[in-house]
């Protein structure tokens, strides 16, 4: 299975890739440009068209649809000649697919949602209720959730509930709070991705994996034209993309078994916070942006130029490096998150010191004096 999803991962590169440069030829034709956003939204406005995420959730819908349909009307020993070993698979895969059917159109949801607003600017609250709105449909109609462990405590699902909204709600503006300089969103989305698919591959969860490996085809293909180079990127995400990102990423987490039940009754329950460690960064930016602008009387949802990213191009970073430290530091992170699953409780412990030393010491260089006195 570990061929397939490279498979998966090639073919969805391919495919982004294509779509990109059509994506882009078409934006630029329509003026389909980045835009200003919504009141007291700061940015550098470039004419460089925003709808880079079509090419992405497009490649990413007619991966698992395709999919879906070798899964179904592919004959057993011809999907084993491709990919050995898969078709021992196939009838578990063919009962995931209600459940895969439900992701897909939570994608588009959460795509047009971002098309809409890359458009014409939402309201922050209308925009992040519709959020809330998408990230229900998993736990509550697919029974999908965090840390099941917990029901027998509170009584019932709705904690696990609670907390699979509010976790898939945080990683995906985290991920769309990414989306502010070249490639970063995409790059560290690809960190993130590749760390996970490892994660799955070595736990047997060919569903998760083979979906990992799609998402993280359809960014390298986009990065090819929304990396940082000379002259900028020539295509943004936009939220369209950006907010698909973010979901799939936190939905494959909570998709994810990374600790069994008897694991968990062992004390081995640190291993859920594997997560945590690979999107330490994207938190950390999350988080730090939010309480600046809330310190400021301003609202967390109102974009501006106070991300992570920003805050290390002030203190001296090109673009490029500052896209290119944040990616290093997620994967610094997440390398150590995938070991927690085997740890024992003393190296979960060096771990996640590591993790929280890393953002300490980002946290230091970042709000450190300047030489001329002044604080970044």
């Amino acid at each position: 299975m570990t061929g397939l999803a490279f498979i998966l991962l090639a073919a969805a590169a391919g495919l982004s890739a294509v779509l990109t440069f059509a994506v882009r030829a078409a934006g630029r034709r329509r003026t389909l440009f980045d835009s200003a956003g919504s009141d007291g939204h700061r940015k550098d406005l470039r004419a460089v068209p925003n709808i880079g995420g079509v090419a992405i959730v497009g490649t990413i819908l007619a991966c698992m649809a395709s999919g879906l349909i070798a899964v179904w009307f592919a004959p057993g020993d011809l999907v084993d000649r491709l990919a050995p070993g898969a078709g021992e698979h196939l009838a578990g895969a063919r009962q995931q697919t209600p459940m895969a059917i439900g992701l897909m159109l939570c994608v588009l949801a959460l795509h047009v949602l971002g098309l809409v607003d890359d458009r014409r600017a939402l309201p922050a609250l209308g925009k992040l209720g519709a959020m809330i709105g998408v990230a229900l449909v998993m736990p509550v109609v697919f029974d999908v959730r965090l840390l099941h462990a917990l029901d027998a405590h509170a009584g019932g699902a709705w904690l696990s509930v609670l907390l699979t909204v509010l976790w898939l709600v945080a990683i995906t503006n985290a991920m769309n709070f990414m989306d502010n300089m070249d490639g970063l969103c995409a790059g560290s989305g690809v960190v993130a991705g590749l760390l996970f698919l490892v994660a799955a591959l070595t736990g047997g969860q060919w569903f998760v994996g083979a979906t990992l490996a799609i998402l993280v085809g359809a960014l390298l293909g986009f990065l090819v034209f929304n990396a940082p180079r000379r002259g900028g990127a020539t295509i943004f995400m936009g939220d369209g993309g950006s907010l698909v990102v973010g979901y799939l990423l936190a939905f494959l987490t909570v998709r994810t078994t990374f600790v069994g039940e008897s694991a968990w009754d062992a004390g081995a329950w640190y291993a859920v916070c594997m997560p945590l460690c690979v999107l330490a960064v994207p938190l950390y930016d999350l988080t730090s942006v939010s309480l600046l602008r809330l310190s400021q009387g301003k609202s967390p949802l109102v974009g501006d130029q106070q991300h992570f990213s920003h805050r290390l191009v002030e203190r001296g970073l090109t673009k490029t490096g500052a896209v290119g430290v944040i990616c290093a530091c997620c994967a610094v992170t997440g390398v150590g998150g995938i070991l927690l699953t085997g740890a024992q409780p003393w190296q979960a412990a060096l771990i996640g010191a590591q993790t929280l030393l890393v953002l300490a010491i980002l946290a230091a260089l970042e709000f450190a004096p300047r030489r001329d006195g002044v604080r970044a």
